[in-house]
Parts: structure tokens; sequence; C-alpha cells
């Protein structure tokens, strides 16, 4: 992140995060920034094309360069284009606007770590070269958004699968019933032979077919990014070698449904997946679905009840503009949603709350949770405030989320959410917004699920996706 900007010149929440009096929300500092840049505002324009040709713009401005404020030009440029990258995605940027601020956008993914980073796999995740253009207003292309239909068909016996950093998880499904599900602790992620991860899926969808008299279909979500059923980038697989991944892992899902004599076998991002279950169990469209588990995985179903082309790999997007934020282990980029949602999030947290005496430092992150979870459900109130905080920076997040996605309900699961802490996160979450943006507030509905759709819903969604031929 920029030093130009130090916290100090960035806007604190009205409700602090118990545990990060340094937390300095994006939405905020967005905000402020506009405010400061209505004053003397320079126009710019910035486009991210993808391969379907498919193009997300956007018009805004930066500060004229006579104005002190504008040494916070170049952050909130990066950071903008930053979410927009992992929450839309794209291999082309376009931008018009002055030439230092673009000279230096092309650096930024050129020389520095988390812009090469960004670059990088955004480059894997459409295999084509990421580059920056720039270019005058006349040659910005216009927005050009698609979605399709996802999921929703029950008819048949059906396979629902799910893999996760920690577990992997499979339902067997006859006409939207569940008649089998399953829960297996795994650590796909220093696995370099990818035939061990063939195995251990085939293992399960295997379990889950012996409760059925036979299949019609398979589906699954998988953390990561999935494209058109292929593998494109995923933490999953980061122990496998490139080579082995570009040859082996990237088809790995083709590979199965092979394996499967060729039924309909249909996977995409668990985040998705998400979305789609809680719009299947609200019986609403317009849902913004956020995973807390080993990662943060979001999804987004359209008001019209579709799905978008984008990305909605929210963990890179950054919520926090505190210099000296958490850094996300992957990425080396400060302030992303990963370090805020997620088991990462309750780890880091563990020893501002003062809990180092009560959950062992070397433990595992899943492992890590539990004791938190375990004093939790003991009342143990240095435990709550961990979820108090996770609460407010989620409040803050939903409304810089609400800047770039048309929802209607926000729906939060995911390992973190269990038990009383997600109660407390939901609350702490609806405060900030009646607090901070209470136009937010009265249109917007936060759900968690129920223990029914806990179990069940994420794998009725997933088993939903394909089209079967019955």
């Amino acid at each position: 992140m920029s030093s130009e900007y130090q916290s100090s010149q960035l806007p604190p929440p009205a409700i602090m995060p118990p545990l990060d009096s340094n937390f300095r929300p994006a939405i905020l500092a967005m905000r402020a920034f506009q405010a400061a840049a209505k004053e003397r505002p320079l126009s710019i324009q910035v486009a991210l094309e993808r391969n379907d040709s498919s193009v997300t713009r956007v018009d805004t401005f930066v500060v004229d360069g006579s104005s002190p404020a504008a040494n916070g030009n170049f952050l909130q440029l990066e950071r903008l284009i930053k979410f927009l990258l992992w929450s839309r995605g794209g291999w082309k940027l376009w931008f018009n606007g002055p030439r230092e601020l673009g000279e230096r956008l092309r650096g930024h993914y050129q020389s520095s770590v988390a812009g090469r980073f960004d670059a990088s796999l955004m480059g894997k995740i459409y295999e084509h070269p990421f580059e920056v253009v720039l270019a005058d207003a006349g040659e910005i292309p216009l927005g050009r958004e698609q979605s399709t239909s996802l999921g929703r068909h029950l008819r048949g016996c059906r396979i629902g699968f799910d893999l996760g950093a920690s577990d992997r998880k499979v339902a067997a499904v006859i006409d939207g019933k569940v008649v089998f599900s399953d829960e297996t602790v795994w650590d796909p992620r220093p696995q370099v032979d990818p035939q061990w991860h063939f195995d251990q899926i085939m293992d399960s969808l295997q379990r889950a077919a012996a409760h059925l008299p036979r299949v019609d279909a398979i589906g699954g979500s998988s953390a990561g990014v999935v494209v058109n059923n292929r593998i494109m980038v995923a933490s999953l697989f980061r122990g496998v070698p490139e080579a082995l991944f570009e040859s082996r892992v990237k088809n790995l899902f083709q590979e199965l449904k092979r394996a499967w004599k060729n039924i309909p076998f249909e996977v995409v991002n668990d985040g998705e997946v998400t979305a789609l279950a809680g719009a299947m169990a609200l019986n609403e469209n317009g849902v913004l679905g956020v995973a807390m588990g080993s990662s943060e995985a979001a999804g987004y179903v359209t008001t019209e009840g579709r799905i978008t082309q984008w990305l909605n790999e929210l963990a890179f997007a950054p919520v926090d503009y505190n210099p000296q934020a958490p850094l996300d282990e992957w990425s080396k980029d400060a302030g992303c949603g990963v370090q805020y949602f997620s088991q990462q999030a309750v780890g880091r947290l563990v020893g501002a709350a003062g809990l180092e005496k009560d959950v062992k430092p070397g433990l595992p992150l899943p492992e890590r949770l539990v004791e938190v979870q375990r004093l939790m459900s003991r009342g143990d109130e240095r435990a709550a405030r961990i979820y108090q905080t996770i609460g407010v920076y989620l409040g803050y997040a939903v409304a810089q989320y609400a800047e770039f996605y048309d929802f209607r309900h926000l729906l939060i699961l995911g390992r973190v959410t269990t038990g009383a802490g997600g109660d407390i996160i939901l609350s702490r979450a609806r405060e900030v917004l009646e607090k901070e943006f209470g136009e937010l507030s009265s249109r917007l509905a936060l759900h968690t699920p129920d223990e029914k759709e806990k179990r069940h819903g994420q794998a009725i969604a997933a088993a939903s996706l394909p089209v079967a031929r019955l």
C-alpha cells in the first residue's frame, strides 16, 4: 500500500473494532476522498476486459493536481482497481486520466509485489498476459456485462460436493432431499501429486453414490477460480508444481466427469454456490453470499436470479486502508478480506484478545478456531471480543460491497459463524449499518442459515447445478 497516505489521514470508524484501533474502513476512505475530489474533480475512466468480450467500466474522478488532496489519488485509484480486479476480473485494464497516474499503475503491476501478484493471477485465470492500456476517453470500451442462469435443478438422483481448504463435503440427493451427507477433514494444500487430489475427491463421490440407486448428475463447488469446469487458480493445489497443474489439475473435473461416464457434471466457485444456496433457502434474489471459512468466499445472485461472469474473489479485495493492516500471506497485500472474514482473522486476533495462554499458537488455524469457539460457549468475554471485532469489520465491508453489488440480502456462513459467535457478528454488523449507513440499513437484510441449511443447503445447491438427462 502507498506510503504517501498515513492512517492519521484516513477517517476512523464511528464504531471501533474492540481489538483493532487502527482499522480504517475502505468505504469511509472512499467517501471522504470523493467528497474532497468534488471540489476540484478530474474525470477518469477505467475499464476491465475479460475473455468473453464482457467489460466492466467505471467512470469516476480524482483530485486535480493543484489540490493538496491529490496526494491520495494513486492510493484511491489503485485500491479501487484492486477491488474491481478481484470482484469483476479482467486481463486488460483500460485507463484514461492523468498520464502520471496511468504510468504509475503500469509500474505497480510490473514492479510491486502485490501488483505483480494481481497481474500474474489475472494472466493465469484468463490465459492472457495482463496489460495496462493508456487511452483517450473515446477509446475506453463501454460496459458489457453478461449473466446466466445457475442451478435449481432438483429432479433425479444427484451428488453434490464442496471442496474447501480444511474439509471436503459430499451429499447424495434424491429429488431435492438429502439422503446421505459426509464431511471429511483434509489438508490438500501441501500435496504435490494430482493423483492424490483425484483419489480423495473420487472417494467422497463413491461414498455418496453408494446411497443412490443411480447417479444422474454431479454438481460441485470448489475454493478458487473455476471457469467452464476448469480450475484456473486454487489455493487447494498450491503444492502441485506448475507444470503438473497445467497438464493435470486444470482439467481435473473433466477427468472426473469421464470417470463417471460423462454424466452431467458441473463445478463452479464455492462462493457462487453459497449465494445460490441462500437464494434457494430465502426464495429471493439479489443475494450476496459470504462464507467465512479457511478463506473468504463470495458469490452473487442478481436481482433477476442470475449469475454474472465476475470473479467475486473478495478474499483479495481490500477492506482496510490502514497502511499497517495485516498482510495476506499469499498476495502479500495489506488489508484484504481474507484477514478479516476467515479462520485467519480469528487466528490473528487471538493475541489481541489476550487468549495466548488458552489457545496454543502452534495449533493449525481450524483447531485454533475450535478452541476460541469452546471458550465462547463458556461465556468467555475475551472470545466474544473477537467476534465483535469481525462484526464491526463486516458492517463496514457490507457498505463497501453495496457500492459494487446490487443486493438486498447478505448471507453469511462458514465455520467462523458457527455457534453464538455468528450471532454476535451479525448483531455488530447491523449496529454499524444503523449508525453509519442508515440508508443501507433500511433496505438490506442480513442472514445466517439455520442448522438444517448449514448441513444441507450448500450440498443441495451444488447438486442442483447440472441439467440431468432424465
